[in-house]
């Protein structure tokens, strides 16, 4: 098949832009200021009895450790918990009764978290990019977590002395997305840095990084910190969650839109939400007409610029939604949730195909090769191409 040419348009001067002026202290502690859903009770967290255990054992104790490290699969659970964990332990007033933590009812950090303005809770984000001083780190793609935003936002404030009083801690940081800080076995600076304030932590200063993917965190790292492990939750779990949240879902989850969300979430309600938001039970009845047509190692011409358009239109509702968001961040998202709806649909064709389980096992082989050259930087349009001429060329395509 013939690769049209595509003629670049010669390169236009562009007119020096004017440097915006920089933001006042206030105005800039204000933007920076990460927003986080309100904390809560370890009651109503589902699915993680075991994950809570620890954490209330730790509670119970009087001392807690400087660094935690929360991993398992996405939307299980992890941040929600480092949340209620960081609201406990910086509150004076909580307790341990029975087997559940409480806080007293004059805490007066309720309220200063309920409205985001607990000032010795920080949460770290690579979206805080957009608020750097620096200008590349500014307009950097937020696929990683910049060490800026590590230096400005855990390393600095970590030296300071904490606002309030504090309970079991006085400062609590939580950098989400962790597996997103740099990581080289020879050079790693952001979280060598981490790593310093982790050996020497100030009194009081609790550092919990949430991840899918630990082994990206340095040995060193991992060796501090105690770790605390959470699961996909059970279909019971899971069908509760379903309930409690079947009011709050804008659009209404409809009866025919339910199993493919609860297929593809596999015990995640953060998958299922994000499966839901992004309209992939569309996604699923729009492309499996085509994949059908690969099953049968029939190549689908209109398959590729299919998905290709439905990640590219996922990604652009993400930045209108998002002013601060990065479209190319957006797009390396959808794809990567396309490549786990597709996984998903292979690994339910292995179950029903056991005994024969070549093609599926083909398809999953095919798609993580597509999740590498998505990491090697190919543009989108080429993997989904690639993908579905791959998926299509053999009946099993480990052969080809």
């Amino acid at each position: 098949m013939a690769i049209p040419v595509v003629p670049y348009p010669l390169p236009v001067a562009k007119k020096p832009s004017k440097p915006k002026p920089p933001l006042l202290a206030d105005e800039k502690r204000a933007a920076t200021k990460s927003q986080h859903p309100v904390p809560i009770a370890f009651s109503e967290i589902l699915g993680q009895d075991r994950a809570l255990k620890v954490l209330t054992d730790a509670i119970r104790s009087g001392r807690i450790h400087h660094a935690w490290i929360f991993h398992g699969p996405s939307g299980v659970g992890k941040f929600t918990s480092a949340l209620a964990f960081a609201a406990l332990i910086l509150d004076e007033t909580t307790t341990v009764k029975g087997d559940q933590p409480v806080t007293g009812s004059g805490s007066i950090v309720k309220p200063l978290l309920a409205s985001g303005s607990h000032p010795d809770l920080h949460i770290i984000t690579k979206e805080l990019a957009a608020y750097s001083e620096i200008d590349s780190v500014r307009k950097n793609k937020q696929i990683t977590i910049a060490k800026d935003v590590v230096d400005t936002h855990l390393i600095a404030p970590a030296s300071l002395a904490s606002a309030l009083p504090g309970g079991l801690a006085s400062k609590v940081f939580i950098i989400d997305e962790a597996e997103l800080l740099d990581r080289h076995p020879t050079h790693a600076p952001t979280q060598n840095s981490i790593l310093k304030t982790l050996e020497e932590p100030p009194p009081g200063t609790v550092i919990i990084l949430v991840t899918t993917s630990p082994h990206r965190l340095l040995t060193t790292i991992r060796s501090r910190s105690q770790q605390v492990v959470f699961a996909p939750l059970n279909d019971a779990s899971m069908r509760e969650w379903i309930e409690r949240q079947k009011n709050s879902f804008d659009p209404p989850v409809t009866a025919d839109d339910l199993p493919i969300l609860q297929s593809f979430a596999s015990g995640s309600p953060g998958e299922f939400l994000l499966a839901h938001t992004g309209n992939l039970a569309e996604w699923s009845r729009t492309l499996e007409p085509l994949l059908a047509q690969t099953d049968g190692g029939k190549y689908s011409p209109g398959l590729g610029p299919t998905m290709a358009k439905l990640v590219d239109e996922w990604a652009a509702a993400v930045v209108d939604k998002d002013k601060q968001a990065s479209k190319d961040a957006a797009n390396r998202a959808g794809a990567e949730l396309l490549f786990r709806m597709l996984g998903q649909r292979a690994r339910n064709q292995l179950r029903r195909t056991a005994n024969a389980p070549e093609r599926a096992l083909g398809a999953i082989d095919t798609i993580r090769e597509a999740e590498r050259q998505l990491d090697a930087s190919v543009a989108p349009a080429f993997v989904m191409e690639w993908l579905s001429v791959r998926l299509a060329a053999s009946r099993d395509p480990l052969l080809v």
